[in-house]
């Protein structure tokens, strides 16, 4: 009894203001009497066939008091003609529907039906006592805990005389009114009540636009990116004449001129045939076979014969000339490779050599497989050992890796080869016209492609750097690199095959077990020529204290593959102050530049071979950003220095052309792309017409539009410039550059400052 005279005490303290506004409560108000619309209804709907179950927290705030006061308020409410005060600036102000930003809530329906009746009094909050209690849960739960909870309740919107249509949600308009009662009546006396402060704070909070409107959201900084950056007055501008195009020395006379590299092959392994051909080491050094030239044509010719007459379908041969054959064979493995390689072009088909694939799902190698399958491949040669290592199905075969074609595998160990009669003899002597190989290149999106190089293409480039290098027969050339593509294949399988080398392969691993075994086998062998990489040369330098016994007296070529990157020369003038006490010669050392696409586009020569003396170049890194050439000092910190690396390759033509657009060619200061035309180069991307057009066969232009020569080149996508003694310097890849408005940078750059600062102290193998 006590408590029940407390709570109709309470009750009427609390309306007695608003009873004679609640007797003049318009009907249409009442919950009993309203009659929802049809958005309302739907959104209603779930609610009355499901109740929102009660929890001892919904107990917690159910009131029969905070119901009626919400009904006496927007009694209130309705008679003000007048925006409320507020503690903050009112939401109710001038605004069309058309800025109008539906709330990402479930009551959307709700509000689209309020702004459909903007001149009606919107009585949802005037719910039946069940649909209040959640909405109370919702706001007192909502006063306590950050605004961003609730703040999608509310939008502002509609006009001053239709004020409760401003209100988007019941939460909103019930909130509006209560605040009012925390602030002022209409008459200007304060009203106190247990909830109202909350209210009002919630209020506050839904004033708080969280959203910009609907029509600016599709705006949001796109005119800021689609506004063109305009040019610093005070930028670099190349101010030098117009370039032309650069021819590179005729071949000589004297250069080997065979019909076929097939046919200088046949010479070697008939006249020649216990000439050393190729020694691979173990990865403790030690050398576990010698290949001769004898014994690479014996091979080559059993492989031939196999592939052609041993291998049916359906009792059709499996292949025929002109197929595709995947090269399966592990970095360690270069006696197997070079059989296979020869081999398969005996038989007149195009090797394409891969990675070994490691696991089913590597990312990699589904790359691989798709350039596999657009080549048409259905047969990989490997090696016993190879195989056994691949992974396997449940049936003991191979297994079929992910984005693979369906494969056969053929091991091309002795015992499974065939012997060819004596009366059979491949096609040797003939200059073929079609592809000779295929080599795979990833772009810097992960993407893989197959560079096609033609017979006349691979025996035009093996003629090109039997000349540039000075090669001569039997001299013994150490390879570092990898055999299967890139330098390691143009001069380790193709090149000293024609000059009747001697090749002894470094293994990979062998390199990280022992950084110093290159130099070591170079003096054991008394290698004439090297070909490694900058990074070998650093990672001898950690290595060799206490190495006292080597000497690079015999070296008249040391060539660095990657000499284009502009980190390459920190470690060749490191490499030369150490070894140079060891009978390394400054002139010995070679940078080069090469391209999948234009196989070799310059090397250094030595004074012997008539090269001019090395230059290097201190550009200005501001400079280089526009794309300016601007020599600067060395004492600055914001410069670059890059070595050149020596001139256009023999029976070549170079050009610098502008990297967008039409390519024009560029000044004299200013860096663009190299183009090259040659008959040592590519010639497509295999089954890409698009892109082998825009890079196999670009038409260099003058400023007037002319074309600079009558034929088409190929982009090598190095950038650089040519300087003095028509000496080609490289500053970057294409596939390196970071454009930043109007600058441009180059990741190489990145790896050249750390190498820059202390690389013997800073910077580790493996980091």
């Amino acid at each position: 009894d006590i408590t029940q005279k407390g709570y109709e005490k309470k009750r009427a303290k609390l309306l007695a203001r608003y009873i004679p506004l609640i007797q003049g409560i318009d009907p249409s108000l009442q919950a009993e009497n309203r009659i929802p619309g049809p958005s309302q209804t739907t959104a209603a709907a779930p609610k009355q066939q499901k109740s929102r179950p009660t929890t001892s927290r919904d107990e917690r705030f159910r009131s029969d008091v905070h119901t009626e006061a919400v009904q006496a308020a927007l009694a209130k409410y309705k008679e003000r003609k007048m925006p409320m005060p507020s503690k903050r600036r009112s939401v109710l102000v001038h605004s069309s529907v058309e800025t109008y930003t539906p709330p990402d809530t479930s009551s959307a329906s709700e509000d689209e039906g309020s702004l459909r009746r903007p001149g009606r009094l919107t009585s949802t909050p005037l719910q039946s006592h069940s649909s209040v209690e959640p909405w109370l849960d919702r706001v007192i739960q909502g006063s306590s805990t950050s605004s961003s909870a609730s703040s999608t309740s509310s939008h502002p919107g509609g006009r001053p005389t239709a004020a409760p249509s401003a209100a988007a949600t019941p939460g909103a308009a019930a909130a509006t009114a209560l605040a009012g009662r925390e602030a002022h009546t209409h008459i200007g006396v304060p009203v106190n009540s247990r909830v109202s402060s909350k209210i009002q704070q919630l209020l506050n909070t839904l004033k708080r636009p969280k959203r910009p409107p609907l029509k600016e959201f599709f705006v949001d900084d796109f005119e800021e990116l689609l506004e063109v950056q305009q040019p610093d007055p005070n930028q670099p501008k190349p101010e030098g004449s117009e370039t032309s195009v650069l021819r590179g020395e005729p071949l000589t006379a004297g250069v080997p001129r065979p019909p076929s590299l097939l046919a200088t092959l046949q010479r070697w392994g008939t006249a020649q045939p216990k000439s050393p051909c190729l020694t691979a080491l173990d990865t403790t050094g030690k050398a576990t076979y010698t290949l001769t030239y004898g014994k690479l044509w014996s091979r080559s010719l059993k492989l031939a014969y196999t592939l052609l007459n041993k291998l049916t379908s359906k009792n059709e041969p499996l292949l025929k000339p002109g197929d595709r054959v995947a090269l399966v064979f592990p970095n360690s493995d270069p006696v197997m490779f070079m059989v296979a390689f020869y081999g398969c072009l005996l038989a007149e088909l195009v090797p394409v050599p891969i990675e070994v694939p490691l696991t089913r799902k590597d990312a990699g190698s589904q790359q691989v497989g798709f350039l596999l399958g657009s080549c048409g491949v259905s047969l990989a040669l490997t090696t016993d050992a190879c195989q056994k290592g691949l992974p396997k199905a449940q049936t003991g075969e191979v297994a079929t890796f992910k984005g693979w074609p369906p494969l056969s595998w053929l091991v091309i160990d002795g015992k499974h080869l065939a012997r060819p009669p004596k009366d059979w003899h491949p096609l040797t002597q003939d200059t073929r016209t079609g592809t000779a190989y295929i080599e795979y290149k990833t772009s810097k999106e992960g993407s893989t492609v197959g560079v096609t190089v033609s017979h006349a293409s691979l025996l035009a480039q093996c003629r090109a750097l039997t000349q540039a290098c000075g090669y001569s027969e039997a001299e013994t050339l150490t390879n570092v690199l990898d055999f299967k593509r890139d330098a390691g294949l143009w001069h380790g399988v193709l090149t000293s095959v024609m000059n009747r080398m001697h090749v002894v392969s470094i293994p990979y691993a062998l390199m990280k077990a022992n950084p110093l075994s290159w130099i070591q086998k170079a003096c054991f062998y008394k290698a004439r020529a090297a070909l490694v990489k900058s990074r070998d040369m650093h990672w001898s330098l950690l290595a060799q204290r206490g190495q006292r016994d080597v000497s690079l007296s015999s070296l008249r070529m040391l060539i660095v593959a990657d000499g284009a990157n502009p980190w390459s020369i920190s470690s060749c003038d490191a490499f030369l102050n150490v070894f140079q006490s060891r009978g390394l010669r400054p002139e010995v050392i070679c940078p080069c530049a090469s391209s999948p696409e234009a196989l070799t586009v310059a090397i250094r020569r030595p004074p012997d071979l008539g090269g001019p003396p090395p230059r290097k170049a201190v550009l200005s890194m501001n400079g280089l950003s526009y794309g300016v050439i601007r020599v600067d000092t060395e004492e600055k910190l914001s410069v670059l220095t890059v070595q050149d690396v020596g001139q256009v390759m023999p029976g070549a033509n170079v050009c610098v052309v502008k990297l967008e657009g039409t390519p024009y060619l560029c000044k004299t200061d200013e860096v663009g792309e190299i183009c090259v035309n040659s008959s040592a180069t590519g010639t497509a991307y295999y089954g890409l017409l698009g892109i082998t057009k825009n890079v196999f066969e670009a038409v260099p232009v003058t400023a007037g539009g002319a074309p600079v020569f009558d034929r088409p080149f190929t982009r090598t996508g190095l950038l650089g410039f040519i300087g003095p003694d028509n000496l080609v310097f490289i500053v970057g890849k294409l596939d390196g550059l970071m454009v930043t408005g109007v600058r441009r940078h180059n990741a190489d750059d990145v790896v050249a400052t750390a190498l820059a600062v202390e690389p013997m102290k800073f910077v580790y193998r493996g980091r």
